[in-house]
Parts: C-alpha cells; sequence; structure tokens
C-alpha cells in the first residue's frame, strides 16, 4: 500500500489535504482497476473525527478498494465553510478521475461516504454539482465532478434540523443558502445512487434528516438503499470495538450497515 498526503486546490482557490491509501497493484486479478472511496468524516464542523477517517479507509481497502480521507474547512477556519467544503469534494473527484491512470483507479467507480457533518458535506457537493449557478461561478463540468455513488453515515441533511442548539459563535460560519442548508433541496434525477445508514435513537442528528433526503431521492426516482437500526445513537462509525470511544458504539447489529454496504456497492456496479 502506498499513502501519501496531497495538497489541492478547489474551484475557489482554496487549498486543502487529503490523504490517500492506494493499494499495491497485483497483476492478473479479476479486477484490474480498482474503485475509489473518498471517506469525508464527521465532527460537528469544529473536528474532523479519526474513528471516521483512516479505519474506514483501511476497511474499504482490505475489500480490494482504494481510499482517500479528505479534509474540509471547520468553523474555526477562516470564511464561511461553504461553499468550499463542497468545493473540495468535487476537485477530489475530478482530481483523481483525471489521474485514474496514475492511481490505478476505474474512473466510473468512485464513490463518496460522508458521516454526520460529513455526510452534509457529501451530499451538498452532489447539489453543487447538480446546479448551473455553481458550475457557472466556479466553472467546472458537473459529469467530470459528480461521483458514481454516495453512502451517507447518520448524515446532517437539514442543518435545522439537530438535536441541539448551534452556538451563536458558529451560526455566521454556516450557509444561508436555503440548498445548502437543507442538501434534500438539491437532489434530483443526476443525484446518485445512494446508500443511507442511521440509527433510530439517534439524538443528535435527527432521523427526519435521513428521512427527509429519502423522499427526495424517492420523488426523483434516484436508487437508494437505507438502513435505520432500532437502536445506535450517534457518531458510532464502524460499530466495532476498535472504532468505540463508549460502550453504546460498539454495536454488533449496527456494524452490519459495513457488509451490507459492500454488497449494495457490488450490486449497483457489478
Amino acid at each position: 500500500m502506498k499513502t501519501e498526503k496531497i495538497t489541492l486546490t478547489n474551484f475557489n482557490g482554496r487549498k486543502f489535504d487529503i490523504h490517500t491509501y492506494m493499494l499495491t497493484n497485483i497483476p492478473n486479478l479479476h479486477r484490474d482497476k480498482k474503485p475509489l472511496v473518498i471517506v469525508i468524516p464527521g465532527g460537528s464542523f469544529n473536528h474532523l473525527s479519526a474513528r471516521e477517517s483512516e479505519p474506514v479507509a483501511l476497511s474499504y481497502n482490505s475489500h480490494g478498494y482504494n481510499s482517500v480521507v479528505m479534509e474540509y474547512n471547520l468553523v474555526q477556519d477562516p470564511g464561511k465553510i461553504y461553499p468550499d467544503a463542497g468545493l473540495d469534494v468535487l476537485t477530489t473527484i475530478k482530481y483523481f478521475r483525471d489521474n485514474s491512470e496514475q492511481y490505478n483507479i476505474d474512473p466510473d467507480k468512485i464513490i463518496t461516504i460522508g458521516f454526520s457533518a460529513g455526510g452534509h458535506v457529501a451530499s451538498t457537493a452532489n447539489t453543487m454539482a447538480n446546479m448551473e449557478k455553481y458550475s457557472d461561478k466556479y466553472q467546472f463540468n458537473p459529469k467530470e465532478v459528480r461521483p458514481n455513488a454516495t453512502m451517507l453515515g447518520y448524515p446532517l441533511i437539514n442543518i435545522d434540523q439537530l438535536g441541539f442548539e448551534i452556538p451563536n459563535d458558529q451560526k455566521d460560519n454556516l450557509p444561508s443558502e436555503s440548498e445548502l442548508r437543507d442538501s434534500a433541496l438539491g437532489v434530483t434525477r443526476e443525484t446518485p445512487a445512494t446508500f443511507i445508514f442511521q440509527a433510530w435513537d439517534d439524538p443528535i442528528v435527527l432521523i427526519s434528516n435521513s428521512i427527509e433526503y429519502i423522499r427526495a431521492l424517492y420523488a426523483n426516482q434516484v436508487s437508494c438503499e437505507t438502513h435505520l437500526f432500532n437502536h445506535g445513537g450517534h457518531g458510532f462509525s464502524l460499530a466495532r470495538p476498535e472504532t468505540s470511544e463508549k460502550d453504546y458504539q460498539n454495536n454488533p447489529h449496527v456494524a452490519h450497515w459495513f457488509d451490507l454496504s459492500l454488497e449494495w456497492l457490488n450490486n449497483i456496479f457489478e
């Protein structure tokens, strides 16, 4: 495996870092070019969760995927979170499509996975890829920046549907545009096939977020698979002992989401 830190410049001129986890090429395998999973961790927009970063990337590596962990701007960084966080995703996708031969990646199998706040970044990136006002302003081709599939773990979709009050000193850094505050408003028929998993009893990102997004996908005839677990809380990552800070995060039943995601990916791509 080759790992490296790369600094990219997004469509708005902002620099950001990505961390790559690229598998060594083994000749004569059944699947020559590897799919790529772009991991977008959560962290309430004030940090990037380590539990939702490298462990997730390495888990997909173990099943034949190349992976990347993407950093994005946070509330304490200069300027607002958006549009740059979404543009970071789109820039990362284009970078690996343009360099797919170098990284031995199948350019038609690029997947984003966002957790919690990272789910908002991933879904908002899809919104921006689908809207002319963003492609015209930032000069990108939607086909070059749109992922082939998106996975969302306990995702924040609508900033106004949180289970807690946003601190006043952070509100000014959040978007005012309706389609950026609520990424369900940006779903179209061009939105990638989507896999969603969340716990029904999530006290932080209310389950209404996933339900709203599912309804938008259904209304626009976008393929979707959803797993809503009865208990699991918030921020469980892989729901395994090695990614658990609290007892409830080690949940063998909820941990099934990972194998289910692999089955779903195989189904939509193979």
